[in-house]
């Protein structure tokens, strides 16, 4: 999977300084450096542009690099509505976006998720596409808030799907979420109300259609 995510982002990738701030900003406040790779990025752009989404709801922000990323497909009356646990790193990612011009398009709400996804059904929000990157063990239970708050057609995307293809390689060494995202993908391929399928980039994107 490396060379060739390698090859994807020689390829298709062109050099960003915004989005290389993002990258230094993260390494600067100590922070883990898990954001989305350059071209998981770029296909993040395009789904968003490519489904005329308005509304984003983005679960984990990080830096703010993935929020970028998917603000860039909005047309200028859409929003982002991003969730982060740590109130630091939403502070930073808002810092980065405003930078990079989507300041007024982009909201965030901190705490645990599972609360604000709560908050969020009980408020009636809807939205029409959803970002999944967060702690692994509840990525089943985001998926089921997002479906209930998915508009028709909605798009979801979940980062992380192939926990470095040892999901699917038996040769490559288990990581901590191997078990995790195996268990994840079957509940993602069997769901009554979805349509997916994963797209071997980055560390591997699971592309799901609200039916």
């Amino acid at each position: 999977m490396k060379i060739v995510n390698q090859y994807i982002d020689t390829v298709f990738y062109g050099q960003d300084p915004i989005l290389e701030e993002v990258i230094s900003s993260i390494t600067e406040h100590e922070m883990p450096a898990i954001s989305v790779s350059p071209s998981s990025g770029k296909l993040l752009t395009m789904l968003v542009s490519m489904t005329k989404a308005k509304s984003i709801l983005e679960i984990g922000a990080l830096g703010g690099y993935s929020g970028i990323c998917l603000a860039r497909g909005l047309d200028c009356d859409g929003t982002l509505l991003s969730l982060e646990l740590e109130e630091k790193y939403a502070q930073l990612a808002y810092n980065n976006v405003s930078k990079a011009g989507f300041g007024e398009q982009v909201s965030y709400m901190t705490g645990p998720a599972l609360q604000s996804l709560e908050k969020l059904v009980q408020d009636r929000r809807s939205f029409d596409f959803f970002f999944i990157d967060a702690d692994k063990e509840n990525y089943k239970n985001y998926l089921h808030y997002c479906v209930q708050l998915a508009n028709a057609d909605a798009i979801i995307v979940t980062d992380n799907v192939l926990a470095a293809g040892s999901v699917a390689d038996s040769n490559v060494p288990p990581k901590r979420n191997t078990a995790l995202m195996k268990e994840f993908n079957v509940t993602v391929a069997n769901h009554s109300q979805l349509e997916s399928i994963i797209m071997p980039i980055g560390d591997g994107m699971t592309i799901s259609k609200v039916k």
